[in-house]
């Protein structure tokens, strides 16, 4: 199904279910009277994430904190087929569980036998990453999970019934900060790690058409948000540029196969042999060791970038709808954003205030994208940077972990 498809049903038929259904739980919770201690060991805990690759990405420091607090539970990830590739490659994941939503027969047909098997497992813990999905809410539900974690923004009582446990999830820090503090509900020390190594043990498997230095550059945004795009033409431009003043780099753009006729359209009419499109024509695996592999990457915000971030790779991210305090805010990154009054609006608004006129992308210019080139080229990377959100964030206070609310 497209998005926009999904978020209607979601909208007219899971909103609804989830309102009803909060009220009843609520009622059923006080009548039993559960425990909902989560200071205790765990057999298993399972962690939704369905829409989002590079969210999973940024997930994995949940993941890894989950491990050293929980070293013999076992961990499930819930998601979608499309995100299975990568989830394969976390190692800190026990068991993949996907539905697939590519039509509505396929969806309940794979969702019955994924709520089966939770059933089955009656899961200590169920974390629902998943910050504005109605079915999501649902499908923690009916997992039958003693306790259920999710994130609230500017209140907790629409869905304080059907979860035990939520979590502010604030929107000025790295989304991957506000992941790990759900493992501090847990009560059990663990240590931070960085993203999930995703290269490790396929570095260099994949050999990319030509030898020599290399560039990758990635046009593309889902159809989630295609207000993501930086645009044709200005890809097109800055790739003829590169082409012309660094004539050393092959250039690969990559994509999905649904994204390949967009990258076709980007590079219309260059003839230039040191220029490959290989959108669609790569597995995650060879994707990941080709980004791996790249003196840079040029990128929307996208899955690819959190890809690139991952494999520390020098990246040049362009945002506009989406916070790069939020999403982009790795050492390894140059961020090239414009603070325009209406952004980031992405996870604000189902539609954006622009209806896709994304102003904020427009503003960027080639040859802030081309000086960006140069300083990586020079310098091989890119100076390291200090997130100045982190300093001095306190997270708990006493016994208390902020931003949780107890149903």
């Amino acid at each position: 199904m497209k998005t926009k498809q999904q978020l209607l049903i979601d909208n007219l038929i899971a909103k609804p279910m989830a309102f009803l259904l909060n009220f009843l739980v609520r009622l059923l919770g006080q009548i039993l009277n559960i425990d909902h201690n989560l200071h205790k060991d765990l057999d298993c805990i399972v962690v939704c994430k369905f829409k989002g690759m590079g969210s999973i990405i940024q997930a994995t420091p949940l993941l890894d904190a989950l491990r050293q607090q929980h070293p013999n539970a076992e961990i499930i990830f819930v998601s979608t087929n499309a995100n299975t590739a990568i989830l394969k490659r976390i190692d800190t994941i026990d068991t993949i569980y996907t539905i697939n939503d590519k039509g509505i027969f396929s969806l309940l047909k794979s969702l019955s036998i994924t709520l089966l098997r939770l059933m089955k497992k009656r899961p200590d813990v169920y974390i629902d990453l998943e910050i504005y999905s109605n079915f999501s809410t649902l499908v923690t539900l009916f997992s039958l999970a003693k306790n259920r974690v999710g994130y609230y923004l500017r209140s907790s009582s629409f869905k304080m019934g059907i979860y035990t446990h939520m979590m502010y999830f604030n929107t000025k820090i790295p989304v991957s900060e506000s992941y790990l503090q759900i493992a501090r509900l847990f009560g059990k020390d663990f240590k931070p790690t960085s993203l999930y190594p995703l290269a490790k043990g396929i570095e260099n498997s994949y050999i990319p058409p030509k030898s020599g230095k290399y560039i990758v550059i990635n046009p593309n945004a889902s159809d989630l948000r295609l207000e993501r795009r930086w645009g044709r033409k200005n890809y097109k431009f800055l790739i003829e540029q590169i082409l012309l003043q660094y004539p050393d780099y092959t250039i690969y753009l990559v994509g999905s196969p649904n994204e390949r006729p967009y990258t076709e359209k980007v590079i219309a009419g260059i003839i230039n042999d040191k220029l490959i499109n290989l959108a669609g024509k790569t597995s995650i695996n060879e994707l990941i060791s080709l980004v791996k592999g790249a003196a840079f990457m040029v990128t929307n915000d996208t899955g690819p970038m959190h890809i690139s971030f991952a494999v520390n790779t020098a990246t040049i991210a362009l945002f506009g709808p989406c916070s790069p305090d939020q999403y982009g805010h790795f050492s390894n990154a140059k961020i090239i954003f414009k603070d325009v009054f209406c952004s980031p609006c992405v996870h604000e608004f189902s539609i954006s205030p622009c209806k896709g006129n994304n102003t904020c992308m427009q503003l960027i210019e080639v040859s802030e994208v081309l000086k960006a080139v140069q300083e990586v080229h020079e310098n091989g990377q890119f100076p390291l940077r200090k997130n100045e959100v982190l300093e001095g964030m306190k997270y708990e206070h006493g016994d208390a972990i902020l931003g949780l609310v107890r149903r």
